[in-house]
């Protein structure tokens, strides 16, 4: 249930309600652009600590992170991500013919259609302007429901322009 709490986003200046897990120490708003504000301001607040100073600089530092990188090989390199809710929204849909499935087997876009959840989730991603599962689920929410009133609204033959195209 919602409750009356609302502070003003630092970066947007504008009344938001703040995650009620967070709410006392929650500053900035949930879009991109604050998200982004929140981490490069906590940065700064941890860079500016006497002994955060030089946490970057000089051999000392160096060779931390060396060992640290020999401690854990392939952190940083992208891995397939994990089963995820998003899996199941995009379904690949099988083709009868195997006549044309023969006909792009040696064709450089193969892998693009291959890459069909990953294109899909990408292109959510892009539209929602963050690249971050909670948000592209939501989207894709969002997208699911949309198609499903416009399907709804037209009779089957119908004209689905609507205002969208031209």
């Amino acid at each position: 249930m919602a409750t009356g709490y609302r502070f003003k986003c630092l970066n947007f200046h504008k009344l938001f309600r703040p995650d009620p897990r967070n709410r006392r120490h929650q500053k900035y708003c949930s879009q991109p652009e604050c998200r982004a504000a929140s981490k490069a301001a906590s940065q700064q607040r941890w860079l500016a600590k006497p002994e955060n100073v030089s946490y970057f600089k000089g051999p000392v530092h160096v060779n931390r992170v060396q060992q640290w990188r020999a401690a854990h090989p392939g952190h940083g390199q992208s891995r397939p991500s994990k089963s995820s809710a998003l899996q199941d929204l995009s379904i690949t849909q099988p083709t009868d013919n195997n006549n044309e499935i023969a006909k792009f087997a040696n064709h450089p876009l193969q892998e693009i259609i291959n890459a069909q959840p990953a294109v899909l989730i990408g292109l959510i991603a892009h539209f929602a302007a963050s690249p971050l599962q909670d948000d592209i689920a939501f989207s894709a929410r969002q997208l699911i429901q949309l198609g499903r009133d416009i399907l709804a609204s037209h009779p089957a033959g119908g004209s689905l322009h609507g205002g969208f195209c031209p």
